[in-house]
């Protein structure tokens, strides 16, 4: 069922806070770059050793956990079939039949002393869609903001929640848009807006809502000519030129907006490069973003100020072992990437220069964005393996560490560790 966004009156209580840099408020935490600034974390760990706890969680989802305070949150979706008798749906795109199930798509709060659940709010019921098999129902990170937690499941919906309380303050899901393979775009804040990518099968968009109800701000057209245009990536917010810009990759290219009314800033083509899943970062002044599949190439782009840059913005491209999935971590004047097979390249950021290509660890399969802290980097793969490697233009592996667990999700740095999402618990680290 369709609704215009329900606005709940609930009174914000206080959230005990610490500093902003030991918070993880969002995917790729504070500053959106993967970076930890103040975290002294453990290099490394297994199953058993340098683990607080580990506790399940239902359903299936790999949105990365968020940290505030003496809080994470994270999101889930659970899959419930329907009652013998339930008539079948049928996709009117494909002609199969759609899952004989149910979603509830919730959010829990987590209490990060012993892992207990705070709250457990179910924020939409709606029947189960068709996703690629390594996607999850709830894939996009939530993310914090004075007091308020703001969910977001790709067409389902979108909410923000008391994060006291877990009580939902509004709930908009009049905005659906037909997906292929699922959602995974996390939204981001800025200002009084909630921004989020909505590229699928067809008319890709980016929108912006009101974060105090809910409300639609602007939804822009992408007005890209591509084969595909579905996409699954979240966007960045730059300062550059003297103004903010929403930095959105989708298929076919890189493309600025301005936050206050959605409006193109410019663009930056990339040919029929689609299903863009890694995160852009911005260091240097330049943008990384990578053009998905079906063979991605990295690029470093300078921000423009209008109108088509492509001839003239590219500082450099990179054509090999560039994640389709992954994002991108800078460190100093080294820029490092790693592949869906967990092969690492180290770069100069600024030239595009190769430092070293060496491989991870012997599993592939790399999903994750990588993070730094504690002065070093950590990739975690499918398996549950994360490597730990000291910055640097020649490579030097400190630690392989095993939890043996599938999961897809992002590793959340907490001010003494890390929360990791796995497909059956969450479970922190630390000594």
């Amino acid at each position: 069922m369709k609704f215009s966004p329900i606005v709940i009156t609930v009174g914000l209580a206080s959230l005990s806070l610490v500093s902003a840099e030991e918070n993880w408020p969002s995917f790729r935490g504070p500053g959106d770059q993967g970076h930890a600034k103040s975290a002294e974390v453990p290099l490394s760990w297994s199953a058993t050793d340098n683990i607080r706890w580990a506790v399940p969680i239902a359903g299936k989802a790999w949105s990365s956990p968020i940290a505030v305070g003496d809080r994470a949150y994270i999101t889930t979706a659970i899959e419930t079939a329907n009652p013998p008798g339930t008539p079948p749906r049928i996709d009117p795109d494909t002609g199969r039949q759609l899952p004989d199930s149910t979603l509830s798509l919730r959010a829990l709060a987590i209490d990060l002393k012993d892992g207990k659940t705070v709250w457990d709010t179910e924020v939409f019921a709606t029947p189960t869609g068709r996703i690629h098999r390594k996607n999850s129902h709830a894939s996009p990170t939530p993310v914090y903001e004075d007091g308020s937690i703001y969910v977001h499941y790709g067409p389902h919906g979108t909410a923000r929640i008391d994060a006291t309380t877990g009580a939902i303050l509004w709930a908009q899901n009049s905005l659906p848009y037909p997906p292929v393979h699922g959602s995974g775009s996390s939204p981001i804040l800025c200002g009084d807006r909630l921004i989020y990518s909505a590229d699928g099968k067809e008319d890709p968009t980016i929108v912006a809502l009101n974060k105090a109800d809910g409300s639609v701000a602007w939804k822009t057209p992408r007005q890209v000519e591509v084969k595909k245009t579905f996409s699954f990536c979240t966007p960045l917010l730059i300062e550059a030129g003297g103004q903010t810009q929403i930095i959105s990759p989708c298929s076919g290219g890189v493309i600025a907006y301005a936050p206050e009314d959605g409006a193109e800033l410019w663009r930056c083509r990339w040919g029929e490069g689609y299903s863009v899943t890694p995160r852009p970062i911005y260091h240097h002044g330049l943008i990384y973003a990578s053009s998905g599949f079906d063979r991605a190439t990295a690029y470093a782009i300078r921000p423009g100020e209008s109108g088509d840059i492509t001839d003239t913005h590219i500082e450099w491209t990179y054509t090999k072992t560039v994640p389709r999935e992954s994002s991108f971590i800078i460190v100093g004047d080294e820029f490092y990437m790693n592949d869906d097979k967990g092969v690492l390249t180290c770069l100069d950021a600024k030239t595009g220069d190769v430092h070293y290509v060496e491989r991870l660890s012997p599993e592939g399969g790399y999903s994750a964005a990588p993070v730094y802290a504690s002065g070093h980097l950590f990739f975690t793969n499918g398996e549950g393996v994360t490597t730990v490697v000291k910055p640097g233009t020649t490579f030097e592996k400190i630690s392989e560490n095993r939890l043996d667990q599938y999961g897809l999700s992002s590793l959340c740095v907490l001010s003494d560790g890390f929360l990791h999402r796995t497909e059956t618990q969450l479970i922190r680290i630390g000594k």
